[in-house]
């Protein structure tokens, strides 16, 4: 007498449930279902062998998705005089398989525990459906298919290249049935990409200011949050005998790479999309996804190539903005350090501080500014009290005239003069007048 195992399961004939048994067995390491036989080992036999096998293989062949075809083999037995098959079932190469009638969802997706076939948890079936397609944009669908490639032909065109017929095939943006796959809607001119470049200041949560680059080709998203991380990243100047030294915030060729590294590396089959963060003394650069599959910590800072996508890599290195050698990580590591790196399974975060003699020098600078700000605003409330004073009916444009400054100018500092309580309008433009309160 036999008995079932993890590997091993008996089915007296083709039940409903024979999907399940070979679906669990292609989601972990495979194994052998003997039909004709029953579950204490004993074998019945089938009465229409190769019927039976016939409608084994096309069940297997048209309910189970992704095919099986070609992971299993089956071979008849014969037990006194009793017919039987043995079908065995190697683990499949494209995890997670499934019930096409349920889906890629707990209903249709098993596995095998024991002798058992249970319904395998819907975040396992996630994560093994995303370790099958770690490296690649190209199988899974657009989400939108009335695409258009206007700015990517342009940029293409640009770096020199002859815009043919076979263009979007060539850059792998079909489907196998001829679908818009995930990579041509990221290049689309029109999507649903969405790259935020957000300032702070101080702890303050809320940014004072937010830009957010994308639903667009996402090459023309990359120029955009580049630009403008190079306006945030200013110069200090220093003027010393006999030259002029020139001082960034940041390294700009590190910042460069770290924020082409985010785009490039980022996880977009989630919806989830890089995120620019500046502060008050540094910028922080988060992508999600965290490092590609099989790239341990110690590999990302010696600069091993493993690109998530190869295909989205492969078009940003044909517009020289990226590269598949590595190197971008040895630039940045000529100016920071790994400890400027926070990486975890779902993110990886660049933390890169401000040089603190350029932030010294701006800071002095916006000081001094604000000091000739307040000198000027005390001329030239000096000035207008001056005029009020001897002639309270005086008009805005009269007094901007007599001090040779614009209207906006002077009705800026009227303004400040009578919130200070410095100063009194008593009636409208036409027959109004000022007052000038002493203190």
């Amino acid at each position: 007498m036999s008995f079932e195992t993890e590997n091993k399961e008996y089915k007296r004939e083709l039940s409903d449930k024979l999907e399940n048994s070979v679906i669990a067995f292609l989601n972990t390491g495979g194994g052998q279902i003997h039909i004709g036989v029953s579950d204490d080992g004993t074998v019945y036999g089938i009465d229409n062998i190769d019927a039976t096998v016939r409608a084994f293989t096309d069940r297997v062949k048209n309910n189970i998705s992704p095919s099986a075809l070609g992971l299993f083999s089956i071979a008849v037995r014969e037990d006194a005089g009793n017919k039987y098959f043995i079908v065995t079932i190697a683990g499949g190469t494209e995890k997670p398989y499934f019930y096409n009638k349920y889906g890629r969802t707990p209903k249709g997706t098993f596995m095998r525990v024991g002798v058992q076939n249970i319904p395998m948890p819907q975040d396992m079936i996630d994560e093994m459906y995303m370790r099958r397609l770690p490296n690649t944009l190209a199988n899974v669908i657009s989400p939108r298919q009335t695409l258009t490639f206007r700015q990517l032909k342009i940029y293409y065109e640009e770096a020199g290249y002859t815009i043919g017929e076979n263009f979007l095939q060539n850059l792998d943006f079909y489907l196998p049935d001829g679908k818009f796959n995930y990579l041509a809607y990221l290049m689309a001119d029109n999507n649903g990409t969405s790259i935020k470049v957000a300032r702070f200041k101080g702890d303050d949560p809320s940014p004072v200011e937010k830009d957010e680059f994308g639903t667009c080709c996402l090459i023309k998203a990359t120029y955009s949050v580049l630009n403008r991380l190079d306006f945030y990243n200013q110069t200090a100047v220093e003027f010393t005998y006999p030259k002029r030294i020139d001082t960034r915030l940041l390294d700009p060729v590190a910042l460069r790479e770290a924020a082409l590294n985010a785009i490039i590396h980022n996880d977009y089959i989630n919806g989830a999309y890089p995120l620019f963060s500046v502060y008050d003394d540094r910028i922080e650069i988060l992508s999600t996804g965290g490092l590609p599959r099989d790239l341990s910590t110690e590999e990302f800072f010696k600069g091993r190539s493993q690109p998530r996508y190869r295909e989205l890599i492969r078009i940003f290195a044909n517009l020289d903005l990226g590269e598949q050698l590595g190197s971008g990580m040895k630039k940045i590591l000529k100016a920071y350090n790994p400890d400027n790196y926070e990486i975890s399974k779902n993110f990886v975060i660049a933390k890169f501080p401000y040089n603190e003699h350029a932030l010294a020098l701006l800071n002095e600078g916006h000081e001094k500014g604000h000091e000739k700000g307040h000198e000027r605003f005390i001329g030239l409330s000096k000035n207008i009290l001056g005029l009020v004073s001897a002639d309270p009916k005086i008009s805005i444009g009269k007094i901007a005239t007599t001090l040779n400054e614009t209207t906006k100018a002077i009705r800026h500092n009227l303004d400040k003069l009578k919130s200070e309580g410095l100063l009194i309008r008593h009636g409208g433009a036409r027959g109004g007048h000022w007052e000038v309160v002493e203190k």
